[in-house]
């Protein structure tokens, strides 16, 4: 599934994610959320239990979820940790 989303605003979490968050292996865990990148770094995700978003070169992005109301979750918890560090 697509949703349109501001690429400014993924790779603003996901650095913040990287700065402020709780490393584990080679992920950084922060408000529920997981962020981590693909071995050559070009490709980043961030996902939760529920949904899951590729980010990669050209701004290109996948999120896969089952229902709407996760991917709303997500967006929220990305949207904190934006706001708030």
């Amino acid at each position: 599934m697509k949703n349109d989303i501001d690429s400014k605003f993924v790779l603003s979490v996901f650095e913040k994610m990287r700065q402020h968050g709780e490393k584990q292996q080679e992920s950084y865990v922060l408000g529920g959320l997981k962020a981590f990148t693909d071995f050559d770094g070009y490709t980043l995700f961030i996902e939760d239990a529920l949904v899951h978003l590729r980010f990669g070169f050209h701004n290109q992005y996948d999120f896969e979820y089952a229902k709407e109301e996760h991917f709303e979750q997500f967006i929220k918890k990305m949207t904190t940790i934006d706001q708030n560090y």
